[in-house]
């Protein structure tokens, strides 16, 4: 197969890196870069070389592939776009605004035959993927803090960090959503800025998730309990502790526990996700997170946002 020809849509803080990975690769062609700031597209387009455009209509019907980088607010218009110019694409999270237009998105998908794929770039953490996917847990405690950055501040907490381990849970457990509670409060913006959420699964499972943008540390933790068994999953260190019952007895009738803790290079998550996107091109293969998951967890993240807006309103009535 000749080169894809490959274009990144929008070059801020994460634009850039996706076309360096797009650039990087050997069976990719980085052929354009675009944002509305034309200094800003050009110096993403100069360092790579790649051209420097800030209307995307020209490249519709003339690359293959896309990343759409844009706000969030724009996800569902320039895919729409894309998909129906018959380009795979992959569009960071959360998939779009609305569970009406993830629905969009995927059916034109599917009927252009092309890739749809969304950007939970934490999947292709090591630490994640290291996972034995086939023990469920019954009890799973998330953690996702970081400092205040105005940088993505135009959705609320959980649309911008809750929904990456809403992803991985609902990826992890093969069971519907039976119940969702929810707490939190807005500190610097206008939108929440710490969140937890309780879902409990009709499995009998429950989720335990708190995300903050307000933290004086970063923390990314998860950790997940099993019959006879504990697992600890660090995001940010790229590390999985496993703790299970050993055929020892560490007192009377109680069992031993034995500790297995693996470490994982750093790795770059974001060129294993390019590298997918352009595998399940190749290969017409179903996408780790295909438009479906990002549905899924973008529904379960309004739901939690709904809930959390309703109290606001409550608490200032």
């Amino acid at each position: 197969m000749s080169k894809l020809k490959c274009a990144v849509i929008g070059t801020g803080y994460l634009g850039k890196f996706h076309a360096e990975k797009y650039a990087s690769l050997e069976d990719c062609e980085l052929v354009a870069v675009v944002d509305i700031n034309e200094q800003a597209a050009k110096e993403v387009a100069d360092k790579q070389g790649a051209e420097a455009l800030t209307d995307y209509n020209s490249l519709l019907g003339k690359v293959d592939a896309v990343s759409i980088v844009v706000p969030t607010s724009l996800h569902h218009k320039v895919s729409v776009d894309f998909l129906n110019a018959g380009a795979h694409v992959l569009v960071e999270k959360p998939i779009t605004v609305t569970v009406a237009e993830a629905d969009e998105l995927i059916e034109i998908a599917k009927k252009k035959s092309v890739i749809l794929q969304v950007g939970h770039l934490e999947r292709f953490n090591p630490a994640v993927t290291g996972l034995d996917k086939e023990e469920k847990p019954l009890f799973i405690e998330a953690h996702r803090l970081a400092p205040f950055n105005p940088r993505a501040n135009d959705v609320s907490v959980v649309l911008d960090l809750m929904i990456h381990d809403i992803d991985i849970i609902l990826a992890l457990i093969d069971s519907d959503i039976e119940r969702i509670d929810a707490s939190g409060t807005a500190v610097l913006t206008q939108g929440t800025d710490i969140a937890n959420a309780r879902i409990t699964f009709k499995n009998g499972c429950v989720a335990n998730v708190t995300a903050s943008r307000i933290s004086m540390k970063m923390e990314r933790k998860m950790r997940m309990f099993r019959p006879c068994s504990y697992i600890s999953v660090d995001f940010q260190n790229k590390t999985l502790t496993k703790h299970k019952t050993g055929d020892k007895e560490m007192f009377p009738g109680v069992p031993e526990i034995v500790s297995e803790e693996s470490t994982f290079d750093a790795g770059d998550a974001l060129l294993e996700e390019i590298k997918h996107f352009v595998t399940c091109i190749k290969t017409s293969k179903n996408p780790l997170v295909s438009g479906e998951a990002g549905r899924r967890a973008l529904k379960t993240a309004i739901q939690i946002t709904d809930l959390l807006d309703k109290k606001i309103v409550e608490e200032k009535a």
